[in-house]
Formats: structure tokens, sequence, C-alpha cells
């Protein structure tokens, strides 16, 4: 009975909780079916649903509109009114108004990134100098110890003299050094380089007068980042290096040094003269190259006193947070550095008030309702002038996260280095972007009223590859992009003004890392009325706001395999200057080749499905969107570059020979450089091999990430 009991209930029980399953699957169907489609919906939802009922053209336009040139001229005015010098209380305080101010802009998220980086100062109460001694050791000639403040400069005291970071210390007799090897380095400024002609010297004019002296750092990092934790981030638990075993640090005395001093110390110099033109500079001097000084002054040696010390010293990054509506999870990283030399008018802080800028514009929208698709970070740097400290050490830190979701890396440095016309480094993927937007731009250029942007930068600046378009030139390195392309594989890009590279020879600008860089000499030299800086925040802005609101990325990977195919075909016309060796070694590039056309032609098909795209289908959308994303990632080498373990991309590299220009398939490039002195000429040739079949293999796997999914 008890048993019969027992199943009954037993019975009856399971038919209720049978009932109660069928019941609760059904809701579960039900809530799953809306929880999908409201998913789905939510992630294919128009921009304008999210962004407070504006098109996005509309949005855009906004966006721009709201982008102020007097507001960059008062930013640029407060920036510089100190010296701003990583690792000091100046930079930090700045650090902080920044941090406060863009959250009044209205960023979601705004934080200090901090990290303890080896920084290197000069000694304050044993200053750097170079001196000329008699036999008898005594100073007869000693070069200034600082440049002259500028006017209304006069009263800052904390302005570093000049000197050249990472240093080592030292006093070296710079003598002989053709026969013993050098002993210490002593760089300037020649007037050849930084003076031109027809122009005053500051304040009267924008050339360097001969008292001004270019500071900077002497490491070779090559990508590393802080010298104490390469590949690592720099922060409280981190293993240090001991100082010996420091990444990139020279092993002898460098030091700058103004051109009036330099002509004390070439004009008597000895040795033969110059092989050739090249060699001679704008000064009155005879550059012969030594060693020592000749006749009379040939008792007379050169002493380097160079007490500059290193220090882990902690930097403060600031990370803007502005979370996207749809695709939370997908970053568009807009960054420049805060960090100066000394005043930073142009560099780089005429690209840090073009970035508060863009910030202040993006928090306007959003306080409107009026969110990116994808979030959208900004950061200022700490310590780029060290070595790219900040950035590298914020982005080794979020690797892994950077790898899985970065989109894209605009670089925001000094917005100008002259007035003539636009200047673009970028990646292939972003060709179509740039040549796209500054269609939409009005130029500022005088005699190109009425017309765009890209017209007028088409006709000053053509392109010597790409017949009838701008030039767009290769991402080197010596800026904070470089962690983000060369190492992670970020698609990246830049943009600012720039000068008329074809009448001023000139490197750079004249006063480049000089005390003379002020506020001052952007308003009455370079720009006025800051039309120029507007233009530079319109361009980099609507970069960053295509990247973070396009329902597709606007990445173009068949420009990618029309540069690849230049690149190929550039890099075997370097190979064949060796037609003998490249016969006798068996060097072929037919498979480079190979792997291009199938890039090609992958590309193409991939194209012809992204114009045929359903956008409503979120998983289809979504997946194409990562293989645009991913694409430049496929270029990455885990193992990196021989000897530049931290250079991963394959087919761009900083050259060699000239960090800040870029090298395409910079492994065979390095490895055909100067190959024929090469001692071992079977084994360097076999290198070339090495590195075709590396970019073969590299070329055709990244074609594989393009292709339909199965």
């Amino acid at each position: 009975m008890w048993n019969a009991l027992q199943d009954r209930d037993s019975a009856e029980v399971l038919g209720h909780r049978q009932r109660w399953l069928r019941v609760g699957t059904l809701v579960l169907a039900l809530t799953g079916t809306f929880l999908i489609g409201f998913l789905f919906g939510w992630f294919i939802k128009p921009s304008n649903e999210a962004t407070g009922n504006v098109s996005h053209s509309g949005m855009k336009k906004e966006f721009l509109h709201e982008l102020k040139a007097e507001n960059i001229k008062k930013f640029l005015y407060n920036f510089t009114r100190t010296p701003h010098l990583a690792g000091t209380q100046n930079n930090f305080e700045l650090a902080k108004q920044i941090h406060d101010q863009w959250k009044e802009f209205g960023l979601d998220l705004v934080e200090l990134s901090h990290y303890d980086v080896l920084l290197s100062y000069p000694n304050k109460t044993h200053p750097n100098y170079i001196s000329i001694i008699n036999e008898d050791g005594n100073e007869i000639f000693k070069t200034s110890l600082s440049e002259q403040p500028p006017p209304g400069y006069e009263n800052i005291s904390d302005v570093v003299p000049p000197y050249s970071a990472f240093s080592p210390q030292g006093t070296p007799e710079v003598k002989n050094a053709q026969l013993a090897g050098a002993k210490g380095m002593i760089l300037y400024s020649d007037p050849a380089d930084y003076f031109v002609p027809a122009v005053k010297s500051y304040p009267d004019g924008w050339n360097l007068p001969g008292g001004g002296v270019q500071r900077g750092n002497v490491l070779n990092l090559n990508g590393a980042g802080d010298p104490l934790t390469p590949g690592y981030p720099a922060n409280e638990h981190a293993y240090r290096h001991e100082l010996t075993n420091a990444v990139g640090l020279p092993s002898i005395p460098v030091h700058p040094i103004g051109y009036d001093d330099a002509q004390k110390l070439l004009e008597h110099m000895g040795g033969p003269a110059p092989p050739d033109s090249s060699w001679k500079g704008g000064l009155k001097v005879p550059y012969n190259v030594g060693p020592g000084f000749a006749g009379n002054f040939s008792t007379q040696k050169v002493k380097m006193h160079i007490h500059s010390y290193t220090k882990v010293t902690r930097i403060y990054n600031v990370i803007g947070t502005l979370k996207g509506a749809l695709e939370p999870d997908r970053y568009v990283i807009l960054g420049g550095h805060r960090d100066a030399w000394v005043f930073g008018g142009i560099d780089p802080q005429s690209g840090a008030a073009v970035v508060h800028e863009i910030v202040r514009s993006f928090g306007t929208l959003k306080k409107k309702g009026r969110r990116p698709r994808r979030t959208i970070l900004f950061a200022s740097w700490d310590a780029e002038e060290f070595g790219l400290l900040g950035s590298t050490e914020w982005a080794e830190e979020h690797s892994r996260l950077l790898q899985e979701r970065g989109v894209a890396y605009i670089n925001a440095d000094s917005s100008i280095e002259g007035n003539y016309t636009l200047r673009v480094d970028c990646t292939p993927l972003m060709y179509s972007l740039v040549y796209n937007l500054t269609k939409e731009l009005q130029s500022p250029d005088e005699g190109f009223e009425g017309k765009s942007l890209y017209d007028s930068w088409k006709e000053k600046s053509p392109s010597p590859e790409f017949i009838g378009m701008p030039r767009i030139s290769k991402l080197g390195s010596g800026n904070d992009f470089e962690v983000f392309f060369q190492r992670l594989g970020i698609a990246s890009g830049r943009a600012r003004y720039t000068k008329n590279w074809k009448t001023n020879k000139v490197s750079s600008y004249p006063l480049y890392h000089s005390v003379y860089e002020t506020y001052e000499l952007v308003v009455k030299f370079y720009d006025p009325t800051f039309k120029y800086h507007l233009t530079v925040a319109q361009v980099r802005g609507a970069m960053v706001f295509e990247l973070a609101n396009s329902i597709v990325l606007p990445f173009d990977c068949q420009s990618y395999a029309v540069a690849l195919k230049k690149y190929a075909d550039t890099i075997y016309n370097i190979s064949m200057k060796h037609p003998q060796e490249m016969k006798a070694y068996m060097i072929s590039f037919d498979s480079l080749f190979s792997a291009v056309n199938n890039f090609t032609d992958v590309a193409s098909k991939f194209n012809q499905r992204l114009q045929e795209l359903d956008k409503s289908n979120p998983i289809l959308l979504r997946i194409m969107n990562d293989q645009l994303m991913y694409l430049e990632r496929a270029f990455i080498d885990p193992l990196g570059l021989p000897g530049r373990p931290f250079y991963r991309h394959i087919i761009y590299a900083p050259s060699s020979h000239n960090k800040y220009a870029g090298e395409s398939f910079p492994g065979i490039y390095d490895a055909l450089f100067d190959i024929s002195s090469k001692v071992n000429a079977s084994k360097a040739w076999n290198e070339v091999k090495r590195q075709i079949s590396i970019a073969t293999f590299t070329v055709q796997a990244a074609a594989e990430t393009l292709r339909e999914v199965a």
C-alpha cells in the first residue's frame, strides 16, 4: 500500500515536473528568442538610433562643426606656459589638468596610468659642456651651458639645459678617434640643415640661432620601451634588469651644442678634406675629417664633461574612454604625447591642443546623447621624448586586450611642421579613408579657396608611386604609433601639416627641440589664425569618427594588394643590382610574386562580398569587420625581424639606417643592404633567401584570413 502510494505520488510529481519543465522550456525558448532578437536588433541598429536620431553624415557634420580654431589656440597657450619634461612635477600637474578637463568634457572614464621607467637628467651642480684644453691642461674654450632664453621667458627657472638623454657619464679627451676608436660624440645642428636662407633667427624669424641646441635621446631601443623592462610593462611588479644590462644605452658620452660653438671646434680641424660635398655644411670651416687639430693647434685637445645621470622615475599617461553604444568591445585609439623637452610649442603641444579639442567635440556630442558606435580611447602619453616610453608601457600592459579589440590607432603628435600642405603616413588599409574624407574637407591653403583639401594636397604633394593621387608615406618610427603598428599589428595612421620639401631642404623645422619652440613661434610664423591646426583637427577627428562609427569598417584591403605589388617590384629591382650573385646563389622572387598575386585575387573577392554584404545580418557583419580589423595582425611575425625582436611587421618597419623613415619588406631590404661588403657572401645571400621565404609565407597567410568563412 505504501509503495503504491509512493508510486502514485511519484507519478503525480513527475507529471507536475514534466509540465513545469515544458512550461519552463517554452518560457526559456521565448525569452531566448526575445534576447537574440533584441541583441541582433541592437547590434545592427543604425547608428542614428543610438545617437539621438541623427544620421551618420549629420553626426559627423555636427562633430566637425564643433571643432574651433580659437579653442585650439587657447589650449596651446595654456599647455606652453611652463616646461613639461617627463618625470617632473610640471608634467604631472599638466596630466592632472588634462584628466580633470576630459572628465568635464564628458568622457565616461578618465584615468591616470603610471609606470616607473628609466629616465635621464643633467646634473644641476655639475653641468655638461665641451672644452678645448691646451698642452698644459688649461681650458682655453668652453661651450655654452644653456641657450639664451626667448623674450618673455627669462624668469622661467626650470628649463632643462641642452643635453643628450641617456648619455653615459665621462670626461674623455677626443684626440685620435680614427686610430683609437671614438671615445665620445658631439652633436650640433648645422646651418645647412637648420637655417633657411633669407629667414631671420628667432625671435625675428623661425630659423635656429647660433646658440640654439636640439635636445634628444640617444637610445637604440628598437621598440623595446623602458630600457629596464623590455617587452613587459614597468609597473610595481616588474622585474628590472640591472643598469649594465639595460636595453639600448650608448657606451660613449654624447652631448649637443649650438653651431656657434661648433664653429670653434671645427675651424682648426686637421686631417684630410671631406670625401665629397655632402660632408660640407653651412659653416665657414674646412670640414676636415680629423683626427685632431691642424698646424699650431695640434697640441690642443677636446674634452667632454658629461655628468648626466639615470633614474627610475614615475611617469603618467592620461587615458580617457568614450564607451561605444553598439560595439563597446572594439577600440579606436587617438593618442599623442604631452611631455616636452622645454615649452613644446610645436612638439608636442600643437598636437596635444588638437587632441584636447577633439575630445571636447566628442564629449559635446555625447552630452547630447550621440555616442559613437565603437569605443574611443583617448591618450595623453608621457615620456615620448625619452624613447616612446609611456605609450609602449601602456600597450605592453594591455597587449592581449588590444590584440583582441584594437581597431585602429591614430597618432597625434605635432600638428604642424610647416604650413604648405598635408602630410599623411598610414597603413594602406586607410588610404581610401584618408582620400575620401579629405575630399569632404575644405582646403585652408591660399589659392585653393572653395576647393577641397584633397585638391590642394594632390597638387602640392603628388604621389611618386600612385599616379594621380596625393602622396601617402610609409609608417616608420620615432613616434607613439610604433608599438601599436610595428609590434601589435593594429592599423595606424598619422596626419599633420608640413613644409614644401622641394624648396625647403632643412631637416624637420629649424627650432625643433630647442628652447625657442614657443607659443609665439606658432602664432607669429606658422599659423596665426590656427587654420592649419583646425584642418589637422578635422582630418584626425574625421578619421577617428569614421573608424568609430561606420557600420562597415572603412578599411580597403585592395589598396594593400596594390601596395604589396609595388613593394615586391621595388625590392626585386634592388636585388637585381646583383644579377650574377642572384643567379649563382639561386635567389628567386617567384614565390613572393605568386603570394602577392594570390593576395590580390583574394582581396578582390573579399571586396566583392563586402559590396554584397547584408548589413542587417549581425553575424556576417561581425565576421567581415573582424577580417578587416585583423588583417594588419596577419602581417606580424612573433619572432620579429633579425636583431630587432620588437619590430614584428613583415611588410613595414623603421629603416635600420633612419628610424623615422619606413621601409617595405624590411627583412629582405636589410639582408640586401650593402651585401657586396659582407665577408661571407654565401651566408649573406642565404639570409636573403630566408627573408624572401618569410615574406612569402606572411603574405600568403594574410591572404588566407580574407577568404570566405566556410
